[in-house]
C-alpha cells in the first residue's frame, strides 16, 4: 500500500487534453493544431500525456531533443510527425534520419550535412528550417537564410518539410515586436515557398495562438497553454489548471513565544502561532524564493509559508484554521485550481514554466483521465 509519504501529484490528462482542443478550435480554418512535449511534457510526464493527445487527433509533436523524439518515436512508430526544435548534433545526422525524426534546421553547416547524409543513404528524411524573424536566438540569419534560397541543388536535395520560427513577445499582445515577427517571417515563407511549393509554415506558440488567425499559419505549436499556464499576460487565464500537488504535515506544534522561523531567522512569528511542518522542499520543486511569501492550500483557505523554504520541508503558519481543522490536518496543497502555477510563479518571482519542469520525482505521480 502507497500512503504517498513523499506527496502526492495528481496530473489531470482529461484537463490537458480539453486545454488542447480549446487551444484547436480557436486555430483558423485550415490550421492544424501540434502539441510541445518537450521536457517530459513540461515535467507532467511525456509518456502519459502523448497518448491523452494523440486521442484528440493531435499527429504533431515537438520535443527539445533525439533522445526525446526516439523514446516518442518508439511508442508510436510512424503514426506520428516528430521534430526536434534543437535540431541535430553533429555526427548524429544518420541516426536521427533512421529514427524518422525531423530535425529543426538553423545553421548552414548543419543543413549541408543533413542533404549529404540524405545523399548518401538515399533516406527520405525530412528536415525543417529555423529563421530567425526576430527573436535573436535559434535561428538562420537574414543572410545565410537568402544564401541557402540561392542554392537550389541544396534545396530540392533536402526534403525540407517546414519553415519555423519563433516569437518573443507573444504573451504581450499589443508589444510590436509581434507585428515585425509576423511581417518578417510571412516575407521568409513566401520567398521559401516560391522555391519549395508544399512546405508548412509554424509561427504561433501558446500565445502566439490568442494574436489572431494571421499567426497561425499551417501548424501551431502549443506547449505551456496544454499544461494550464495563462497564455496571454494580465487577463483571466483561459485553459484549465492540470495540476494538483499535497505535501504531507510531518510536524504540528504550537510556538508560546516570539519566534523567527527557518535558516537565517528571516521572519518572526508571535507567541501563540500555530505552525505546521510539511515534507517538500526546494529538492522537490518548492522554490526557495517563495519563503516568507508563498502560500499553502487546506480546509479551503490559503495558509502563508513562513520562514526560508529548506531542502526538504516547508513550514506555514495554520493559526487561522480552527481547532478541529488543524487537529485533522493531515496534508497541504501547494497547487490546485485556486493557488494556480501562475500565482506560484509570482511568489517566486518566475514564471509558470518553471513551476512545472521543477517538480521534483519523490512524488507519487496518479494521473486522472476523467
Amino acid at each position: 500500500m502507497n500512503d504517498y509519504r513523499e506527496g502526492l501529484l495528481s496530473i489531470n490528462l482529461k484537463s490537458i487534453a480539453d486545454n488542447y482542443l480549446d487551444l484547436a478550435d480557436r486555430l483558423a480554418v485550415g490550421a492544424r493544431c501540434g502539441a510541445v512535449v518537450k521536457a517530459d511534457a513540461y515535467g507532467l510526464g511525456m509518456v502519459q500525456v502523448v497518448p491523452a493527445l494523440y486521442a484528440q487527433g493531435c499527429r504533431d509533436f515537438f520535443v527539445a531533443t533525439q533522445s526525446e523524439g526516439e523514446r516518442l518515436r518508439s511508442d508510436f512508430g510512424d503514426e506520428v510527425n516528430i521534430v526536434i526544435l534543437t535540431g541535430v548534433r553533429p555526427g548524429a545526422e544518420l541516426e536521427c534520419a533512421r529514427a524518422g525524426l525531423i530535425p529543426t534546421l538553423f545553421t548552414i553547416e548543419q543543413f549541408r550535412n543533413w542533404v549529404k547524409v540524405c545523399e548518401r543513404t538515399q533516406l527520405e528524411a525530412p528536415c525543417a528550417l529555423k529563421v530567425d524573424s526576430g527573436m535573436t536566438r535559434l535561428g538562420l540569419g537574414p543572410e545565410e537564410f537568402e544564401l541557402i534560397l540561392k542554392d537550389r541543388p541544396l534545396l530540392e536535395a533536402a526534403n525540407i518539410r517546414m519553415l519555423l520560427s519563433h516569437l518573443a513577445c507573444a504573451d504581450e499582445p499589443q508589444h510590436p515586436q509581434n507585428q515585425i515577427q509576423l511581417s518578417n517571417f510571412k516575407a521568409a515563407g513566401e520567398k521559401l515557398r516560391g522555391l519549395c511549393p508544399g512546405i508548412l509554415l509554424s509561427l504561433a506558440n501558446s500565445s502566439g495562438i490568442f494574436l489572431g488567425e494571421e499567426y497561425h499559419f499551417d501548424i501551431a505549436r502549443p506547449g505551456s497553454a496544454l499544461y494550464g499556464v495563462n497564455p496571454v499576460f494580465g487577463v483571466k487565464n483561459p485553459m484549465r489548471p492540470t495540476v494538483t500537488l499535497q505535501l504531507p504535515i510531518v510536524q504540528k506544534r504550537l510556538v508560546s513565544q516570539p519566534q523567527s522561523v527557518g535558516y537565517g531567522a528571516t521572519q518572526e512569528i508571535p507567541g501563540g502561532s500555530w505552525l505546521a511542518v510539511a515534507r517538500g522542499g526546494y529538492a522537490d520543486g518548492i522554490m526557495r524564493a517563495q519563503g516568507g511569501r508563498g502560500r499553502g492550500w487546506a480546509h479551503g483557505r490559503p495558509l502563508p509559508m513562513v520562514g526560508r523554504v529548506s531542502m526538504d520541508s516547508t513550514t506555514f503558519d495554520i493559526s487561522g484554521l480552527g481547532k478541529e481543522e488543524r487537529e485533522s490536518l493531515q496534508s497541504i496543497e501547494i497547487l490546485n485550481d485556486d493557488l494556480t502555477v501562475d500565482e506560484v510563479a509570482g511568489y517566486a518571482g518566475t514564471i509558470g514554466y518553471e513551476v512545472l519542469t521543477s517538480l521534483g520525482h519523490r512524488y507519487h505521480r496518479r494521473y486522472v483521465k476523467g
